[in-house]
């Protein structure tokens, strides 16, 4: 199979994601929640919408022509993680679309991968010769994992001899510099509350200016207040917040999200930490000490240098690579 037809089966999955009725869509909806609780309808949508955008026919020609042919077609295996809807898609993209064959370890909490993996066999069947579904992947050649810290340490032993990107646990984070306009702060709810903030490229953590009130903030967020209706969210919300009283730990609370100061990156599902900077130095410093741990920056309109601007963390392009490691390079010279 050569690549402008990998291209085109491709290009066709995003058609038929894209042109499936009401029925179909709720179908899905239904799939995925039965397997995983926080995948809801919203999630799925978002999920769907951000793969249709990988899977535009110029995209992806633009895309694979920044690379050199695999000079070896190997087995690839993907250990997939299921804390956001289709999280895994994009390595058996790349894997694919490469020319490697990949060699598939589906998370049980998404259910949906193995549904894309389908109706691509049907659209392109020689892809049934190059997508296996496995347990075990011991026939690796090669290795693409995601996970927590822990089962990272487990991967990078297993697979010591042989090619690999192991992925440990990222988040993200906010820079504000104080005089963003309400409908910027908006914006940034949207990449802190999609999925619940269980993805990687969820904010996680604010950095604020040192006499920033959050007054601004946390109105701005109000119309991402129906999340508290989530029963998981909701249960992390309300344990959550008896830490911090229990503690004695001072926070601010808009009835769905808390806010409180931290130094660290990660905060728990329903929790912001934000910590205050002097100037941008002093801002740098704080940033880089969690460098090994960011996955993507946000700032109103892209300002702070190589963040995105706010509400486009959950929209990557089909080259922004999880932890900045280029996937493709690394399945080019296999």
């Amino acid at each position: 199979m050569d690549l402008a037809t990998r291209i085109n089966a491709f290009n066709e999955l995003g058609n038929r994601i894209k042109s499936l009725n009401k029925a179909g869509r709720e179908q899905l909806y239904e799939r995925a929640s039965l397997s995983n609780a926080w995948f809801t309808t919203a999630s799925v949508q978002n999920a769907l919408d951000g793969i249709t955008l990988f899977l535009e026919s110029e995209t992806l020609r633009s895309w694979t022509s920044q690379y050199p042919p695999a000079p070896n077609q190997k087995t690839v295996g993907i250990a997939m993680a299921g804390n956001i809807p289709l999280v895994g898609f994009h390595d058996l993209l790349c894997v694919l679309i490469s020319g490697h064959n990949a060699l598939v370890k589906l998370s049980s909490q998404d259910a949906l991968m193995e549904v894309l993996i389908n109706w691509l066999i049907e659209i392109e069947p020689h892809f049934a010769n190059q997508i296996k579904i496995e347990e075990r992947l011991n026939a690796a050649e090669a290795m693409i994992a995601t996970g927590s810290d822990n089962t990272s340490r487990y991967f990078e032993y297993y697979f010591r001899s042989r090619p690999h990107i192991i992925r440990k646990n990222r988040s993200s984070c906010a820079v504000i510099m104080g005089e963003e306009p309400n409908d910027a702060l908006m914006e940034l709810g949207k990449d802190v509350f999609t999925y619940f903030g269980l993805g990687c490229r969820n904010v996680a953590k604010v950095f604020i200016p040192e006499e920033y009130s959050f007054t601004n903030l946390l109105d701005a967020w109000q119309p991402y207040q129906e999340i508290i209706h989530h029963h998981k969210y909701a249960n992390n919300y309300d344990y959550q917040k008896s830490i911090l009283l229990v503690n004695q730990t001072p926070f601010f609370d808009s009835g769905f999200v808390l806010v409180t100061e931290s130094a660290n990156l990660v905060s728990p599902i329903s929790v912001v930490f934000f910590e205050r900077y002097l100037d941008q130095t002093d801002l740098h410093q704080k940033i880089q000490s969690h460098a090994e741990k960011l996955q993507c920056i946000v700032s109103a309109n892209g300002w702070y240098p190589n963040s995105v601007p706010f509400g486009k963390a959950q929209k990557p392009e089909v080259w922004d690579y999880a932890d900045d490691v280029d996937t493709m390079k690394f399945l080019s010279v296999l």
